[in-house]
């Protein structure tokens, strides 16, 4: 090997290698441990009525689940951009803000890179992990929304002016340290979307329903009000589904 390629090559490897450890500590200084444990999943509030839609968060069943790890954020442009090299948003850029514009198989596709570079196995939440890290999972206080009784202290929603994502962080956390898991963009988990998968859902670490057309989103937007950004609401699109209104954050079992 002469001279010049040597040294291109070790080049090469070394560009290789400082992209895969910044894009590993880029996503794991993010994560936040969710310790394992058991909590009533649906609408517990009883000051809150709704007829009908409300009914696929019932009955409220408990729930018992395996420790794992959640993204602190919402994943951000910026995350993305150095991911995929694409810039799906429907809004302007904001690398700071949450990633809009993006499919379920959108960010199935995400996945798999960010896989590729780190050597993990990130993953979306199932729809019993994200709700019960919105509660604060064995730190929780029992709040209606992720992390306060107002809305307004932790949620992007019921915007009257400046409608439209925000950077995130900037609302207060939940008790866990987590942020915007109420508000700014829906956030897409693993899960088909079964309207009567409560009452049938396993006891230990669901895995959501077997089958479906939909898939599940989470948490309210910018663009919603107050009442869907609860922690117990529940929402559904088909997976090519894409709007400036729906995002993610990742999520990594606990080994």
């Amino acid at each position: 090997m002469n001279f010049i390629v040597k040294h291109f090559f070790l080049f090469f490897l070394g560009s290789a290698y400082l992209n895969l450890i910044q894009a590993q500590t880029s996503f794991e200084k993010n994560l936040v441990l969710v310790e394992g444990g058991t909590f009533s999943m649906g609408q517990t509030d009883p000051d809150i009525s709704c007829k009908g839609c409300t009914k696929d968060e019932q009955p409220v069943h408990k729930v018992t689940l395996k420790s794992f790890y959640i993204g602190k954020y919402e994943v951000t442009q910026k995350e993305w951009k150095e991911i995929m090299g694409t810039d799906p948003n429907f809004e302007d850029d904001c690398d700071d803000c949450p990633i809009e514009g993006v499919s379920w198989k959108d960010v199935q596709a995400f996945l798999v890179k960010l896989n590729e570079k780190t050597g993990k196995k990130f993953r979306l939440p199932t729809e019993a992990e994200w709700e019960y890290a919105a509660r604060g999972g064995n730190k929780s206080q029992g709040y209606i929304y992720s992390g306060s009784n107002n809305h307004l202290e932790v949620a992007w929603c019921s915007l009257k002016k400046d409608k439209r994502i925000h950077p995130v962080g900037q609302k207060k956390s939940n008790e866990l340290g987590i942020y915007d898991m109420s508000g700014n963009v829906w956030e897409w988990c693993q899960d088909y979307y079964a309207a009567d998968y409560y009452s049938k859902s396993p006891a230990e670490n669901p895995p959501g329903s077997a089958t479906g057309k939909d898939r599940i989103l989470r948490g309210g937007s910018w663009y919603g009000q107050s009442f869907d950004v609860r922690v117990c609401t529940r929402y559904r699109f088909f997976p090519t589904f894409q709007t400036n209104a729906n995002g993610f954050r990742i999520a990594l079992s606990a080994q």
